[in-house]
């Protein structure tokens, strides 16, 4: 094997291991802020993301689509916001705004919400991504992160199964090189 594959090989591995580490690191920061702080929408950078639950926000959004949340430093009607009511995130339109307090409402519910606090504004949604909140559901599974970090892994040691075979193999070659030598 050449000196520079080898090099972009281990290149590749590092690049892996730099990938698995941000996965878990992710995993614990999120699971740190959701049950030791109680906050169900870590905004690191003052970016966040969010999974829309239910149909409440039709024909806008849709159960599944996943939300791209920034902070602002001002809200005003029509801005679609996440904020935290008690431990569940709502994602829903502004329809008023008299000083601190907000009231949001689902562009498919017929009622208002109850009045909140802009403090408990998460952020604004600024884009969306149809269809792929149902993929970030199950990754946040147990099963699903098992099932990346066993991703990872097989990535990461595959390369390492094939150099051990071929190194099997050549070392089964000259064995029997050697034995044909010694005319065994």
């Amino acid at each position: 094997m050449s000196e520079t594959k080898r090099k972009l090989k281990t290149i590749g591995r590092i690049l892996l291991l730099a990938v698995i580490s941000l996965v878990i690191g992710i995993r614990l920061y999120n699971w740190n802020a959701q049950t030791l702080a109680g906050n169900a929408m870590p905004m690191p950078f003052g970016w966040g993301f969010s999974v829309v639950l239910s149909g409440s926000m039709e024909p806008t959004l849709s159960v599944n689509d996943l939300v791209v949340v920034h902070e602002q430093s001002g809200y005003g009607v029509d801005d679609i916001v996440v904020y935290q009511d008690e431990s569940m995130l709502v994602i829903h339109k502004i329809v008023s705004v008299d000083g601190d307090e907000i009231v949001t409402k689902g562009d498919a519910n017929e009622v208002n919400d109850s009045p909140i606090s802009v403090s408990d504004i998460k952020g604004k949604a600024v884009f969306h991504i149809p269809f792929i909140g149902a993929l970030i559901r199950f990754l946040k599974t147990p099963v699903g992160f098992i099932l990346i970090i066993a991703a990872m892994i097989v990535l990461f040691e595959l390369p390492h199964m094939k150099e051990r075979k071929k190194a099997y193999e050549d070392k089964e070659k000259i064995i029997e090189e050697i034995k044909r030598l010694k005319g065994e």
